[in-house]
Protein backbone atom coordinates (compact mmCIF):
# COMPACT_ATOMS: atom_id res chain seq x y z
CA UNK A 1 0.00 0.00 0.00
CA UNK A 2 1.30 3.37 -0.62
CA UNK A 3 0.19 6.54 0.22
CA UNK A 4 1.07 10.05 -0.48
CA UNK A 5 3.80 11.69 1.35
CA UNK A 6 5.36 15.39 1.33
CA UNK A 7 8.90 14.29 1.01
CA UNK A 8 11.03 17.86 0.92
CA UNK A 9 8.81 20.37 1.62
CA UNK A 10 11.61 22.63 1.56
CA UNK A 11 11.81 22.33 -2.13
CA UNK A 12 8.20 23.98 -2.30
CA UNK A 13 7.91 27.02 -4.11
CA UNK A 14 4.10 28.25 -3.71
CA UNK A 15 3.47 26.90 -7.87
CA UNK A 16 0.38 25.06 -6.63
CA UNK A 17 0.55 23.10 -9.35
CA UNK A 18 -0.27 19.81 -7.21
CA UNK A 19 -3.47 21.94 -6.92
CA UNK A 20 -4.30 22.67 -9.71
CA UNK A 21 -3.73 18.38 -11.00
CA UNK A 22 -6.14 17.68 -7.81
CA UNK A 23 -8.83 19.52 -9.15
CA UNK A 24 -8.57 18.46 -12.49
CA UNK A 25 -8.89 14.75 -11.30
CA UNK A 26 -12.05 15.60 -10.59
CA UNK A 27 -12.91 17.86 -14.15
CA UNK A 28 -13.11 21.22 -12.15
CA UNK A 29 -11.20 23.87 -13.66
CA UNK A 30 -9.81 25.79 -10.10
CA UNK A 31 -8.63 25.56 -6.90
CA UNK A 32 -11.50 25.71 -4.62
CA UNK A 33 -12.18 21.54 -5.70
CA UNK A 34 -8.52 20.65 -4.43
CA UNK A 35 -8.00 18.01 -1.55
CA UNK A 36 -3.94 19.24 -1.57
CA UNK A 37 -4.12 22.62 -0.38
CA UNK A 38 -0.68 24.99 -0.29
CA UNK A 39 -0.22 27.47 2.34
CA UNK A 40 2.55 30.31 2.33
CA UNK A 41 4.46 30.38 5.85
CA UNK A 42 5.46 33.96 4.89
CA UNK A 43 6.05 33.67 1.10
CA UNK A 44 9.71 32.86 -0.29
CA UNK A 45 12.06 33.62 2.14
CA UNK A 46 10.38 31.74 4.56
CA UNK A 47 8.67 29.21 2.12
CA UNK A 48 5.44 27.06 1.76
CA UNK A 49 3.42 24.40 3.64
CA UNK A 50 2.13 21.52 1.64
CA UNK A 51 -1.03 20.29 3.50
CA UNK A 52 -2.54 17.02 2.30
CA UNK A 53 -4.47 14.13 4.47
CA UNK A 54 -1.76 12.07 6.50
CA UNK A 55 -3.68 8.79 6.00
CA UNK A 56 -4.02 8.58 9.60
CA UNK A 57 -4.31 4.95 11.10
CA UNK A 58 -7.01 6.06 13.80
CA UNK A 59 -8.28 9.42 11.71
CA UNK A 60 -10.26 12.19 14.05
CA UNK A 61 -12.14 13.18 10.66
CA UNK A 62 -13.63 9.50 10.94
CA UNK A 63 -14.06 9.74 14.68
CA UNK A 64 -15.57 12.79 14.81
CA UNK A 65 -18.55 12.43 12.00
CA UNK A 66 -21.91 11.89 13.76
CA UNK A 67 -23.16 10.19 10.86
CA UNK A 68 -20.68 7.79 9.65
CA UNK A 69 -20.18 9.09 6.32
CA UNK A 70 -16.32 8.55 6.41
CA UNK A 71 -14.17 5.38 6.39
CA UNK A 72 -11.05 4.91 6.25
CA UNK A 73 -10.29 2.43 3.28
CA UNK A 74 -6.65 0.59 2.89
CA UNK A 75 -6.63 1.56 -0.58
CA UNK A 76 -8.05 5.05 -1.05
CA UNK A 77 -7.53 6.81 2.08
CA UNK A 78 -11.01 8.11 3.60
CA UNK A 79 -14.01 7.56 1.87
CA UNK A 80 -17.16 9.93 1.64
CA UNK A 81 -20.21 8.75 1.81
CA UNK A 82 -22.29 11.66 0.51
CA UNK A 83 -25.50 10.69 0.83
CA UNK A 84 -25.12 10.10 4.64
CA UNK A 85 -23.14 13.17 5.28
CA UNK A 86 -25.26 15.95 6.49
CA UNK A 87 -22.68 19.12 6.06
CA UNK A 88 -22.12 19.18 9.67
CA UNK A 89 -18.08 20.24 9.18
CA UNK A 90 -17.20 18.19 12.38
CA UNK A 91 -14.46 16.58 10.05
CA UNK A 92 -13.14 19.83 8.98
CA UNK A 93 -12.50 20.76 12.63
CA UNK A 94 -10.99 17.36 14.01
CA UNK A 95 -8.53 17.03 11.55
CA UNK A 96 -5.25 18.38 13.11
CA UNK A 97 -3.13 18.80 9.94
CA UNK A 98 -6.04 20.57 8.31
CA UNK A 99 -6.32 18.75 5.48
CA UNK A 100 -10.10 18.54 4.96
CA UNK A 101 -11.08 20.87 2.33
CA UNK A 102 -14.93 22.07 2.15
CA UNK A 103 -16.93 21.68 -1.09
CA UNK A 104 -19.27 25.14 -0.92
CA UNK A 105 -21.51 23.89 -3.45
CA UNK A 106 -22.95 21.07 -2.03
CA UNK A 107 -21.77 21.50 1.67
CA UNK A 108 -19.65 18.28 1.98
CA UNK A 109 -15.83 17.84 2.83
CA UNK A 110 -13.15 17.16 0.18
CA UNK A 111 -10.69 14.62 1.72
CA UNK A 112 -7.54 13.23 -0.72
CA UNK A 113 -7.95 9.48 -1.74
CA UNK A 114 -4.66 8.74 -1.77
CA UNK A 115 -4.49 8.86 -5.31
CA UNK A 116 -0.89 9.99 -6.60
CA UNK A 117 -2.31 12.10 -9.48
CA UNK A 118 -0.80 15.35 -7.90
CA UNK A 119 2.33 13.71 -7.64
CA UNK A 120 3.26 13.82 -11.50
CA UNK A 121 2.63 17.03 -11.70
CA UNK A 122 5.48 18.55 -8.93
CA UNK A 123 7.94 20.11 -10.49
CA UNK A 124 9.95 20.44 -7.91
CA UNK A 125 9.83 16.88 -6.70
CA UNK A 126 8.00 17.66 -3.23
CA UNK A 127 5.72 15.05 -3.10
CA UNK A 128 5.75 11.47 -3.71
CA UNK A 129 3.90 8.33 -3.47
CA UNK A 130 5.57 6.01 -0.54
CA UNK A 131 5.09 2.68 0.93
CA UNK A 132 2.75 2.55 3.59
CA UNK A 133 4.15 0.60 6.54
CA UNK A 134 0.83 -1.50 8.02
CA UNK A 135 -1.63 0.16 10.69
CA UNK A 136 -0.36 0.45 14.56
CA UNK A 137 3.47 1.14 13.00
CA UNK A 138 4.82 4.46 13.22
CA UNK A 139 4.06 5.95 9.78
Amino acid sequence: MKKLSVVDAERCVGCQCCMFACSRRTNSHGLAESCIGVRSSGGMEHGFTVVTCRFCDDPPCVRACPMDALTRTEERGIHLAEEKCTGCGNCAQACVVGAVYWDGEINKPMICIQCGFCVDFCPHGVLEMRERKAAGHAQ
